[in-house]
């Protein structure tokens, strides 16, 4: 499976380069893209577990590196003003 990163600028203006372990995030991402902020979080929840879930599928186990970035994706929102999170770029 081909992994991937996405780049976001958070509210704050702090810039995090995310794992996915699928390409689907581009089914949920556009970049260029602004996302209010429980947008964002509802469309990363999806992908990665939808991409989660493919590697169980291929492999037998859920993605724990998946599982783990929601997780510091989650945690950092938590930290964040309402607004919007940019998606800067996709990196292959």
């Amino acid at each position: 499976m081909p992994e991937m990163r996405f780049h976001i600028r958070w509210l704050d203006g702090s810039r995090d380069a995310c794992y996915s372990p699928t390409l689907v995030i581009k089914q949920h991402l556009a970049v260029g893209q602004d996302y209010a902020l429980d947008e964002f979080l509802a469309l990363t929840r999806l992908a990665l577990g939808s991409a989660s879930a493919r590697v169980q599928e291929r492999y037998g186990f859920p993605c724990g590196r998946a599982e783990a970035q929601l997780a510091r994706i989650e945690e950092t929102a938590r930290r964040q003003e309402p607004g919007t999170v940019h998606v800067e770029a996709f990196e292959e």
